[in-house]
């Protein structure tokens, strides 16, 4: 079996450390570098019930998405939920390396994954500087409501499902989409002249000014939903590298639904009070 160090360093040229954004916290969080590895889970959320799954699971190691320790701590005492999760990985010899927006400006990354999981053809970036989000084609075109529900029937399925903004009538055949927060992309997305941006978490007023100023299709997902494609493309990159080395490693995916979101109700109809 490898050396974790030894796995850290296939992971690291995947997604170097060096491409995630300043603000980001990547890279191994816990783990003796010497310790054996023979199984391995991958996971959007290092939370919990991620790390209850790698104990049942006998893993050494977890690869998240997410950070854990995005804004810093001063403490990893176990009375938090955070501090728990790294008393948890300790006691049990398990490991925990984050790729999060070095991730996403891979290449693949985790916008490729979104287009694989969607049937998508990848033609390019995004966003060219520096290779967030990708530009794509469906094979024939679709109407925007036909997309939004292949985007419902192929992605995770969430409390959230799946929302539009625009004419559901509307011609899609090019379309533009980014795994995780995307409203900060739409003056990319509109230089790209696609029919159709598919994403998640956008809010109110860009979505508004984006639907005013043009016949943009849009199309909302949570955001587990559309990074999850990205662990599988992931585990197959490192049982790919396992098998080069003749590791022998156990891959495994998470299918644990991490999304926070838990229920979703609609109003009955009629004129807000």
């Amino acid at each position: 079996m490898p050396r974790l160090s030894e796995v850290i360093a296939e992971l690291d040229a995947l997604w170097p450390p060096d491409r995630a954004e300043q603000w980001d916290a990547v890279g191994t969080v816990c783990g003796d570098p010497d310790a054996r590895v023979g199984r391995v889970l991958f996971a959007v959320d290092p939370v919990q019930e991620i790390v209850d799954e790698a104990v049942s699971l006998g893993a050494d190691l977890i690869v998240a998405h997410h950070p854990l320790y995005l804004r810093g701590t001063t403490t990893v005492a176990a009375g938090h939920f955070k501090g728990r999760v790294v008393h948890d990985l300790i006691k049990n010899d398990i490991a925990l390396h984050v790729a999060h927006t070095n991730a996403d400006t891979a290449d693949p990354g985790v916008s490729d994954a979104l287009a694989g999981a969607l049937g998508l053809r990848v033609t390019g970036p995004l966003v060219p500087e520096n290779g967030l989000g990708r530009i794509c084609e469906l094979d024939r075109p679709e109407t925007l409501a036909e997309f939004a529900a292949r985007a419902a029937a192929r992605l995770p399925a969430t409390a959230q499902g799946i929302r539009v903004a625009g004419d559901p009538g509307t011609p899609v055949r090019r379309v533009a989409v980014s795994g995780g927060s995307g409203d900060s992309l739409f003056d990319a997305v509109r230089a790209a002249g696609v029919d159709a941006f598919l994403t998640s978490d956008l809010r109110h007023h860009p979505v508004s000014e984006a639907t005013q100023r043009t016949p943009l299709g849009l199309v909302d997902a949570a955001h587990w939903a559309t990074e999850w494609p990205w662990c599988e493309q992931a585990a197959a990159q490192l049982e790919a590298i396992s098998d080069r080395h003749g590791w022998d490693l156990r891959v495994h995916v998470s299918k644990t639904v991490t999304d926070p979101w838990s229920s979703h109700h609609t109003s009955s109809p009629g004129a807000p009070n």
